[in-house]
């Protein structure tokens, strides 16, 4: 397991997601391609949370042993009993920085932790490091759902005009 170059590409994450947000206006940050899509302000919210309430609470329980209990979730769900398309862009990025912030510092202090440390759930067996990865795997997962979100955005904003010159999606 090598915790640095995690804990690099998590940071690195950090600042990809920052630049996606960049210059995005309330209505597009609130804006979907579809009824059953999310919104950029959705999935900053929902990194924002799954950054507190899953990733790092979730590993520091496998890390803990397994007497430990394991904090639901519901990510999915969280989307509109949290109402996150409602919420402002900037204070959404920072709540997520602030959480980013606590885990990078928090991180380097697992150099000694044991990654093969398991943990069983009704769907199966999570070691530590299997969580670590997942967690670098998500923010892919939500940068690349952040791409389609400009994408799919500036095919609408500029229609009439098509993008086809551009290359293929």
């Amino acid at each position: 397991m090598n915790l640095d170059a995690h804990i690099r590409q998590l940071s690195d994450h950090t600042k990809i997601i920052c630049g996606l947000l960049r210059g995005m206006s309330a209505a597009q940050a609130a804006w979907k391609p579809g009824p059953a899509d999310w919104s950029a302000l959705e999935v900053i919210n929902h990194l924002a949370d799954e950054e507190r309430e899953d990733f790092r609470s979730h590993l520091q329980t496998i890390l803990a042993g397994p007497a430990a209990p394991w904090a639901p979730i519901d990510p999915q769900g969280w989307v509109t009993q949290r109402d996150y398309n409602r919420r402002d862009l900037a204070e959404s990025l920072a709540r997520f920085l602030d959480e980013r912030r606590q885990s990078l510092a928090w991180l380097p202090e697992l150099a000694d932790a044991d990654w093969d440390a398991a943990y069983s759930r009704p769907w199966g067996v999570i070691t530590a490091g299997d969580m670590l990865a997942a967690w670098v795997a998500h923010d892919l997962l939500h940068i690349r759902q952040l791409v389609a979100l400009r994408w799919h955005y500036l095919v609408a904003a500029v229609a009439p005009r098509q993008v086809h010159y551009a290359g293929e999606w």
